[in-house]
């Protein structure tokens, strides 16, 4: 799809870094075995959110109260809804877009060679984070709702 491959189910850390950057010490957050982990922890209690099927949880909840994102044919859906009115975002063709837009003019951001650029630029001055590893849509919705709202 994106960046997303999804590997024959080994999983293996991976890391989201600020910026252009690889040092450990700029490391955002990680993801292992379907959770977002806060920097470079692998502590239960860093867990940011996980992920379980289509959805993205707060924490390590697994309460329907607790639901993030509900991920469906690329479109992120505010918490269990699936109203098109709840379309939080779209991400197709390596695009990031508002809500149901597929207009050029609402690109939140461009995905490529992992790296997450801000808007339709390619200019490395404009990456917000770096992806270290392919991960599936779920996996990235829950690493942008680490990066955009838990740093």
């Amino acid at each position: 799809m994106i960046l997303l491959n999804i590997s024959s189910g080994i999983y293996s850390q991976i890391k989201v870094y600020k910026g252009t950057s690889s040092y450990s010490s700029d490391v955002i957050c990680n993801v292992d075995d379907d959770k977002v982990y806060k920097k470079n922890s692998s502590n239960s209690s860093d867990v940011l959110c996980n992920i379980s099927g289509n959805r993205v949880y707060k924490g390590n909840s697994s309460y329907s109260s607790d639901v993030i994102y509900t991920i469906k044919d690329g479109k992120v859906y505010k918490g269990t809804s699936s109203y098109s009115s709840d379309v939080e975002f779209t991400i197709r063709d390596g695009k990031v877009y508002k809500e149901n837009s597929s207009y050029s003019s609402d690109i939140i951001a461009t995905i490529k060679d992992g790296k997450v650029y801000s808007g339709t630029s390619s200019y490395s001055s404009d990456i917000e984070f770096t992806i270290d590893g392919n991960l599936t849509i779920e996996e990235f919705v829950a690493v942008w709702f680490s990066v955009k709202y838990c740093y």
